[in-house]
This record gives structure tokens, C-alpha cells and sequence, in this order.
């Protein structure tokens, strides 16, 4: 290994000779200088891999120097050292980005401690996250074998994006394939789970977790009063893992009172999900009571038409006396407006905002050369994610509803899956397009791929005609069709997709913030 190369710069460097020895028995390379301009000289002339500056010097001060290192070498590591505790100076330091600040006097161990910290971090959090994975990878195996309740799968999932966050950045990505392979397990046995217990949470009295069709009554309802203006921001197609990429940029303006998670219902589609939302029923429900506003697979016009009338129709159902406004954002321009006209928004009680950009990002993925570069896999899906909201009119909307004093409830409708394998299936001409589900009649399909409502109102799902079946793909499956067989999948493994039966799809974030 390469010496790491130290520049120490303090007027008082003969001082600090012990510590200098102390570092250099330890294979560090040291070169030392006594003022601001020599630090400077040396920077110019060497590659450094971390700087120890006093802060107190005659001449060009620590804090001068360290603004003149930083314009020549940015990412120079700069660790400052000080006799004063003056609160001023520890804030220059820090808003110049340094690494490390440490008070005189320092012994031997502080220092190496702060080299490791910097220079040495990656690796040894790299080691001891594997560690520690690999101590839970048999937990996690006999959990999944034993697990028999909703909360159980919750919790096992959660634990599951906790150690996929842990582990993509870590050098040995062996431990991520090993990660890859339990999640997929972890699907089989959850759609297990969902194949025994999903019909049975329709039962009178029946244990199951708050649905999509029982979210707004159970979660949401609770949460608003008269006395605070809420914001609800439901966004389309988020998974979890995603929620848990850009939570850190809301923690900014918002600290979250309670989070829990609930089921999306089947097919995990957002015509399906997000209207049995806003509506309150179950499809076959809306179906009956809102002809006018329902829209089967196999009818023209827009699914998702009508939410802000099953929205206003289940809050008259309740009983509801809110003011609230409804708005739907499918564009920047359409995000952009908002913000500009989002003080408004302080007379309603509740304030309900549908951001679409998630699902239209993953359905690009599917038809853009470029967005399945950048959204490869489902790490750089989460970056993207993540980089789109933090420049995204919806952040300022959640800056904007912070500075009015809103609570804030941010969820979505189904989350999507990195789509790898396809199942043969074959249908008529009337059969819905939709890649992990299928509803039509005469659908022949791999058993053990699907699980299927051969009776559609056992799902609470309507029936386009009397023989009509709705399946729904397991796992990571896409559905095929025979002909041009080999095409269809090429263009359509590794692509994002929802409808179907997996943790990604049907375990869903609801969290409720208040204000900083």
C-alpha cells in the first residue's frame, strides 16, 4: 500500500514532533510547514490525501489558508485544529467544509483517529457492514420462513431496504448479490402469504391491515382538524426504498410524528389503486356505485379521470366538512404553477396533491435508450429519484406548506418492480396490456407464476363479462406473449413495472410530518 501523505501546518511545528514520529511509525509520510503561504506552496507542488491546519497563525490565518487550499484542491480533505472554542470560528470552519475539528491539545490517538475517519472510512465501513449483514443474513432466512402476519412482512421488508441502502456502496459486492437472492426469496414466501390470506381480508371481523380502499377513513381522517391546514401529497409509483432515499431532504423542514405502511390492493395498477383510494370502495364497489366515473381495462378514455369526485363523494360519505382542493400535477409547468399560487392553499383544511413524475419515470425507462441507462438497476433508480426531487416543484411546495405551518402526509398508491423474468401467457384481442396483470377471458398461463382470481368478485374486482379472469404475475415476472416471444422480452426485462404480487408493489409508506 502507498504511504498516506500528511501536510501538517502549525507555526509551532517542532512542538509537535512526538506526534509527528507517532504517525510516521505508523507508515504515514509527513511533510510539515510553518505558516499559511508555505501550506499553500506545498499544496501546489504535492498530492496531499488529508491537511492538519492551525487555526491560530501569524500571517495568513487557518481560515485564510483553508479558503485558499479548498480554490486549488476542493476535495482536500482539511482537518482544523485550535486552541479557541470560540463558537464564530468552529462555524467558519465547518461552512468551508472542513473534515474534521479538533481542540488543543491533541494526543496521538485523536489524530489517527480523525486520519481513519477520513481516509480510512470506506473501507472500514465496508468491512463492518458486511460483518454485521452477514450475523443477520441467518435471521433474516428463519424469519422468512416463520412469518404469518402482515406486520411481520412489513418489518421483514423493511429490514431488507435497510441492508440494501447499507450495502450498495460498500466495496464487496458479493454481499449485494447475496442481498438480491433473499429478497427474491423473500417475494416467494410473501406471495405465498398473498395467495392464503388476500381474499380473506374482505371477511366480516377479519384481521388485515389498512388497505388502499380504507386509507383515507383509517390513516388520513385521524390526522385532519380545523385547527391546522393539512397537506396530503400522494406520489405515484413510489416503493419504499425511494421514500427512503429523499426522506433525509423533507427530515430538513418536516419531522415525521408516525409512519406505518399499508397494503396496496390488487392489481397493484394505479386505475385500481389510487381510485379505491380517493374513493373509499373497492373496484367492483366503484363499479356499482359510480358507473359514471368508472372505467374498465377494456374502455376508452383516461383511468384516473375522476379522483377528485370519488374524493369529494367518499368525504360526503363520511360525513366530512373540510375544505379541501384537489390538484393533479403531471408536468413541471403544472408543479411550477402550484408553487406560485400555493399561499392560497392556507384556507383549505386539507389540500390534496397528486405529483405524477415517478410512474412517468419508470415508464420511460421502458421506451428511452437514455433512462434505462441511468436507472440501470434499482441503486441508480432510487439516485434518480432522489436527484429529480430535490430540484422538483413538489419540494418547494413541501418548503412552501413547512413555512405556512401544514401537517404534512406524504404516501403513494403501489410501489413497482425491477421486472427480470417473463411467463408465458396467452389471451384474446380483448385482453388488458398491462405487463404484471392481466384480466380478459380463455387466459391460459403458467400456474405457478400467477395468482389468480378465476371468480373476480372474491378480489372484489369487476367482471368485464361473465367468463372474464384477472391473473397477477409473481416475484419479479413480466407477462409474454408467444408470438414474437423473444423481441417482446428484450424490450421488456429489466424495465419497471406494477400490477402484479411483491413487497416492492404492495407494501406501501404512509407518513405523517409536522412542521420544523
Amino acid at each position: 500500500m502507498n504511504n498516506i501523505k500528511v501536510l501538517w501546518v502549525d507555526d509551532e511545528i517542532d512542538l509537535l514532533k512526538p506526534h509527528i514520529l507517532f504517525l510516521e511509525n505508523k507508515n504515514y509520510e509527513v511533510t510539515t510547514c510553518q505558516s499559511g503561504m508555505e501550506a499553500i506552496e506545498e499544496v501546489e507542488k504535492q498530492n496531499f490525501d488529508i491537511v492538519f491546519l492551525d487555526e491560530n497563525m501569524p500571517g495568513l490565518t487557518g481560515l485564510e489558508t483553508l479558503s485558499e487550499i479548498k480554490a486549488k484542491r476542493n476535495n482536500l480533505p482539511v482537518v482544523m485544529i485550535t486552541k479557541s472554542e470560540e463558537e464564530y470560528i468552529m462555524e467558519e470552519a465547518i461552512g468551508s467544509k472542513i473534515a474534521d475539528y479538533l481542540i488543543k491539545p491533541v494526543n496521538p490517538n485523536q489524530i489517527l483517529l480523525s486520519l481513519k475517519k477520513n481516509l480510512d472510512h470506506s473501507r472500514l465501513v465496508s468491512e463492518k457492514t458486511t460483518s454485521n449483514y452477514q450475523q443477520e443474513f441467518r435471521k433474516i432466512a428463519m424469519d422468512m420462513s416463520t412469518i404469518n402476519s402482515w406486520e411481520g412482512w412489513v418489518e421483514l421488508y423493511q429490514k431488507l431496504i435497510y441492508w440494501e441502502l447499507q450495502l450498495e456502496n460498500i466495496e464487496d459486492t458479493g454481499m449485494f448479490e447475496i442481498l438480491e437472492s433473499q429478497k427474491q426469496e423473500a417475494n416467494n414466501q410473501f406471495c405465498k402469504f398473498i395467495e392464503k390470506n388476500y381474499t380473506k381480508w374482505f371477511e366480516k371481523d377479519a384481521e388485515r391491515p389498512s388497505m388502499s380502499h380504507t386509507l383515507f377513513r383509517e390513516k388520513i381522517v385521524p390526522e385532519l382538524g380545523k385547527d391546522q391546514p393539512t397537506l396530503l401529497v400522494v406520489i405515484d409509483n413510489l416503493r419504499y426504498d425511494q421514500w427512503r432515499a429523499f426522506e433525509p431532504v423533507i427530515n430538513n423542514y418536516y419531522k415525521k410524528q408516525k409512519e406505518t405502511a399499508f397494503s396496496s390492493i390488487l392489481p397493484t395498477a394505479t386505475q385500481y389503486a389510487r381510485n379505491a383510494i380517493f374513493s373509499g370502495l373497492m373496484p367492483a364497489d366503484m363499479e356499482k356505485l359510480h358507473p359514471d366515473l368508472w372505467l374498465n381495462d377494456t374502455d376508452e378514455g383516461g383511468k384516473n379521470m375522476h379522483e377528485e369526485e370519488f374524493l369529494r363523494a367518499q368525504m360526503k360519505r363520511l360525513g366530512l366538512n373540510f375544505k379541501t382542493e384537489y390538484h393533479k400535477i403531471t408536468s413541471l409547468k403544472g408543479g411550477k404553477k402550484l408553487v406560485d399560487n400555493f399561499k392560497s392553499q392556507k384556507e383549505n383544511d386539507l389540500t390534496v396533491v397528486v405529483y405524477n413524475f415517478v410512474d412517468m419515470l419508470s415508464h420511460s425507462k421502458t421506451e428511452m435508450e437514455v433512462i434505462k441507462e441511468l436507472a440501470s438497476n434499482d441503486k441508480s433508480y432510487r439516485s434518480l429519484t432522489e436527484s429529480w426531487f430535490k430540484n422538483s416543484p413538489l419540494l418547494e411546495i413541501i418548503q412552501q406548506a413547512q413555512q405556512l405551518g401544514f401537517k404534512l402526509i406524504l404516501t403513494t398508491d403501489h410501489g413497482t418492480i425491477n421486472a427480470k423474468n417473463p411467463s408465458k401467457v396467452i389471451g384474446d384481442k380483448n385482453t388488458s396490456l398491462n405487463l404484471r396483470y392481466k384480466t380478459g377471458k380463455s387466459l391460459t398461463y403458467e400456474e405457478k407464476d400467477v395468482i389468480a382470481a378465476k371468480n373476480p368478485k372474491d378480489f372484489y374486482l369487476p367482471s368485464i363479462n361473465m367468463s372474464s379472469s384477472f391473473i397477477f404475475a409473481k416475484g419479479d415476472l413480466f407477462f409474454a406473449y408467444p408470438n414474437n416471444y423473444n423481441h417482446y422480452v428484450s424490450y421488456y426485462r429489466n424495465t419497471y413495472q406494477h400490477g402484479g404480487v411483491s413487497l416492492e408493489e404492495m407494501i406501501i409508506p404512509f407518513s405523517v410530518l409536522s412542521p420544523r
